[in-house]
C-alpha cells in the first residue's frame, strides 16, 4: 500500500506541470467575459444546426435505417457528446501543420516532457463545452423518450459507450496528427475523416454501403461510437456485418484507434527532421 501511494505522488507530481499549463489557458478565456460568452454562443449555435439537420431530415420521413426521430437522438447525443468532449481536449492537434511551417515544433524538443503529452496539454477550447451541453440534452432527451429499457445493462453500456467513444475521437485526433508529418498542407484532408467521421457517427450505420461500412464500420471505427450501443440497448436487430453484440466491443474501437494513433505519431516523429528539413 505504500508503494502504491508514493507511485500515486509521483505521478501526480509528473502530472504538475500539464495541469498548470490547461489551467493558465483556461484562465485565459475566461477573463474576457464578453468574448467568452460570444464563443460559447457560437459553439452551442453549431451544435443546435447539426440537431436540425436531423429534425429536418426525419420531418420528411417517418424512419431511417429502421430507426425513428427519438431513436436517431441516442445515436446523435451519444457521437456528439462524446466527439465534443474529445475535441474539447484534443481538437487543437489540427494545429500540428503550422507548427511544422514555421518550425516551431522543435521547442518542444528542448522540454524534457514527451512530445505527444505537451501538444495535448498545450491548450483547451472551453467554447466547446457549449457543443457538448447541446449533445447532452439530446442524449438526455433521446433516453427520456425512446423507449429505453432501464436496467444495470444499460447503465452500463451507457458508460461504456460515452468513455469508449470519446477515447475513439481522441485517438483519431493523434491518428490525424501523426500523418501531419507526412503531408503538406493536409490538415484539410486529415479533418475530412476526422469530422467526417464524426457526422458519420451520427448516422445510422443500417443505410451505409458495404465500402462505408468497411471504412466507417471498423478502420475508423465510427459506427461503435453510437450506433452499434444504441442498437444494443433498444434491442434491435443489426445490419450486415454489424450486428448487434459488437454494441459491447467499443473500448476494442477505443484501443484500435489509438493503437493506430500511436503507430502514426510514433512513425511521423521519427520521420521528421526539424524545421530546416
Amino acid at each position: 500500500m505504500g508503494e502504491t501511494v508514493v507511485l500515486r505522488g509521483r505521478l501526480l507530481e509528473g502530472l504538475r506541470p500539464y495541469r498548470a499549463v490547461l489551467a493558465s489557458r483556461a484562465r485565459s478565456q475566461r477573463i474576457y467575459r464578453t468574448s467568452f460568452a460570444l464563443d460559447l454562443g457560437g459553439s452551442a449555435l453549431v451544435g443546435l444546426v447539426e440537431l436540425a439537420e436531423v429534425w429536418v431530415l426525419f420531418s420528411n420521413v417517418t424512419a431511417l435505417g429502421g430507426m425513428h426521430f427519438k431513436q436517431i437522438l441516442l445515436v446523435f447525443g451519444l457521437a456528439d457528446l462524446a466527439f465534443s468532449l474529445a475535441d474539447l481536449s484534443f481538437g487543437h492537434l489540427d494545429t500540428l501543420p503550422d507548427y511544422l511551417r514555421a518550425g516551431t515544433l522543435d521547442a518542444f524538443y528542448l522540454r524534457p516532457q514527451p512530445i505527444l503529452l505537451q501538444l495535448i496539454t498545450s491548450d483547451i477550447s472551453l467554447r466547446r463545452l457549449a457543443r457538448a451541453a447541446v449533445g447532452g440534452a439530446a442524449l438526455g432527451v433521446g433516453l427520456a423518450t425512446a423507449g429505453v429499457p432501464w436496467g444495470p445493462h444499460t447503465v452500463v453500456l451507457l458508460v461504456l459507450a460515452l468513455v469508449s467513444g470519446y477515447g475513439t475521437f481522441a485517438g483519431l485526433f493523434v491518428w490525424a496528427a501523426g500523418v501531419q508529418f507526412f503531408l503538406l498542407d493536409g490538415a484539410e484532408m486529415t479533418n475530412a475523416f476526422v469530422y467526417g467521421g464524426r457526422y458519420a457517427a451520427t448516422q445510422p450505420a443500417s443505410v451505409w454501403s458495404r465500402p462505408l461500412k468497411l471504412v466507417f464500420g471498423f478502420f475508423f471505427p465510427m459506427a461503435f461510437t453510437a450506433y452499434l450501443p444504441t442498437v444494443t440497448i433498444l434491442g434491435l436487430p443489426g445490419p450486415d456485418w454489424l450486428p448487434a453484440w459488437l454494441g459491447w466491443c467499443t473500448p476494442a474501437a477505443a484501443v484500435w484507434s489509438w493503437l493506430m494513433g500511436l503507430l502514426c505519431w510514433r512513425w511521423g516523429v521519427r520521420h521528421y527532421q526539424g524545421g530546416g528539413g
